[in-house]
C-alpha cells in the first residue's frame, strides 16, 4: 500500500504529511503521520529524494577513486566513511598502514567525530529554539575545519587517507594545532553543559520523550548513540578494534533511559572521550613513513616524479588505471558518530570493485522513526528526528 492510500484508524483521526525537508535541515525526509488530536498514533518515514547512486558509482571507478565518492555519503564525517573503506582495501590487498599512519587516523576520525557531534547539538538545539547553541557549536567547529584544511587542504571531504596510509605526511604544525584545540575546547563544554543539562525547557522536551527500551534497539538493527542511549555498550572500537584502538583508554558512555535525554547525554559524553583519546594518540604519535613503501599501489614521491622519467611514467600509469587488487571479499565496520558503518567490498582481481554495499547506520535509525515517535505528541516530532542524528547522504546513497 502506497503511502498516499493509507487510511486512518479512527475517521477521527487526521493523515498529515510532512516534508520532504529541505536538505538544509535535518536531510530529505517526508513523515505521514496519522493523529489522534495532538498525538501521533502512528508513523511513517519515506526517503529516497536524494538518491545518489554512490555504491553503483564506486564500481565504475577505480579502487582509489572511489574513496571520493563513497566519503560523500556523509557529509558530517567523512573520515569514517574513507577510512572503512581504505580498512577493506587494504585486508584485501593483505596489507597494513604504518603505525605513524595508524595513529593520525584514530586523531583525524576523533576530531572529525567531535565535529559532527557538534553540528547534531547545534542544530538540535536550533530544533528546540536554543539558537545561541547553534552558534557556540559551529565556533567550535570551525576549528577542526581548520585543523582538517592545514593536514589534508580541505575543510570537508578531505579524502584524507589512501590504502596504505595516508594522502601526504601531516604538517609540522599539527601537533600544535591540536594541543591548543585540546586546551581550548573543554572549556566551551563545559559552557554547553551549563546552558543544557539543568534547563527546565529543554529537560521538559527530551527526558521521558521516544523511550525505547534495549531489546527493541537491537531488533531494529540501531548502533552507536542510539543504541547506547537505551543502555547496551556496543562500540565498533572496543568490539572489533582497528587501526589501533585496543591501544587506548576510553569508556563507552551509555545511559539506561532510552528517551532523547538519555541519548543526549551519551552524545556530550563520547566529546570527552574523544578527547581522551585524541590526547593519548598524540601522546604516541610516532615518526616514519606515513604511507606503506609499496610501489605497487603507492604513489611515487613528488621529488622523484619531477626529476625521474620512471617515477613519472609510474605515478601515470597508477592514477590512470589504478591498481589491482587479489581476488576476495571482505566486511570491515568502523564506528562512525552515528553508529555502525560498515563496507563489503568484493573483488574480481582487477582494478575496480567488483561490488560495493554499504551498511549505513542512519538507514537503520529513520526506519526505527515510528518506534521513537508513535505516541508521542506531534510537538516532539522534530526533537524525535535531531535525536537519532540522520545524514540522508548515508540513508539514500
Amino acid at each position: 500500500m502506497g503511502l498516499q492510500n493509507i487510511k486512518p484508524l479512527n475517521e477521527d483521526h487526521m493523515i498529515l504529511s510532512i516534508g520532504p525537508h529541505h536538505p538544509s535541515t535535518h536531510g530529505v525526509l517526508r513523515v505521514v503521520l496519522e493523529l489522534d488530536g495532538e498525538t501521533i498514533v502512528r508513523s511513517w518515514p519515506e526517503h529516497g529524494f536524494l538518491h545518489t547512486g554512490i555504491e553503483k558509482h564506486a564500481e565504475h571507478l577505480t579502487w582509489q577513486q572511489a574513496m571520493t565518492v563513497l566519503e560523500r555519503m556523509d557529509y558530517l564525517s567523512p573520515i569514517s566513511n574513507n577510512l572503512g573503506y581504505c580498512l577493506a582495501v587494504e585486508r584485501l590487498l593483505g596489507i597494513e598502514a604504518p603505525p605513524r599512519a595508524q595513529v593520525a587516523r584514530v586523531i583525524l576520525a576523533e576530531l572529525q567525530r567531535i565535529a559532527s557531534h557538534l553540528v547534531w547539538l547545534g542544530t538540535g538545539g536550533l530544533d528546540l529554539g536554543a539558537m545561541s547553541i547553534f552558534f557556540y557549536c559551529f565556533n567550535c567547529r570551525e576549528w577542526i575545519l581548520d585543523i582538517m584544511e592545514e593536514t589534508t587542504g580541505a575543510r570537508m571531504n578531505m579524502t584524507a587517507f589512501r590504502a596504505g596510509g595516508l594522502q601526504q605526511d601531516l604538517p609540522e604544525n599539527f601537533v600544535a594545532m591540536v594541543r591548543k584545540f585540546l586546551k581550548d575546547f573543554p572549556p566551551h563544554v563545559k559552557d554547553l553543559h551549563s546552558l543544557l543539562d539543568a534547563n527546565p525547557i529543554f529537560k521538559d522536551r527530551l527526558i521521558g520523550t521516544s523511550k525505547i527500551s534495549a531489546e527493541k534497539a537491537l531488533s531494529l538493527g540501531l548502533t552507536g548513540p542510539n543504541l547506547r542511549g537505551s543502555g547496551v555498550p556496543y562500540d565498533i572500537r572496543k568490539a572489533f578494534p582497528y587501526s589501533g584502538y585496543e591501544q587506548f583508554n576510553f569508556s563507552i558512555p551509555v545511559t539506561t533511559t532510552g528517551d532523547n535525554y538519555g541519548r543526549y547525554l551519551v552524545r556530550m559524553a563520547e566529546l570527552d572521550e574523544s578527547l581522551r583519546i585524541i590526547e593519548q594518540a598524540l601522546n604516541k604519535l610516532p615518526g616514519g613513513e606515513f604511507r606503506v613503501n609499496n610501489p605497487k599501489i603507492a604513489l611515487p614521491p613528488k621529488s622523484e616524479v619531477k626529476a625521474n622519467m620512471e617515477a613519472l611514467i609510474h605515478q601515470f600509469k597508477l592514477v590512470s588505471t589504478g591498481f589491482e587488487v587479489p581476488k576476495g571479499e571482505i566486511y570491515q565496520a568502523v564506528e562512525s558518530p552515528r553508529g555502525e558503518i560498515g563496507f563489503y567490498v568484493i573483488s574480481d582481481g582487477g582494478t575496480r570493485p567488483a561490488r560495493v554495499r554499504v551498511r549505513p547506520p542512519s538507514f537503520y535509525s529513520v526506519h526505527a522513526l515510528p518506534s521513537f515517535m508513535d505516541g508521542e505528541l506531534i510537538a516532539d516530532m522534530v526533537a524525535v528526528i535531531a535525536s537519532a542524528d540522520p545524514v540522508f547522504g548515508e540513508v539514500d546513497r
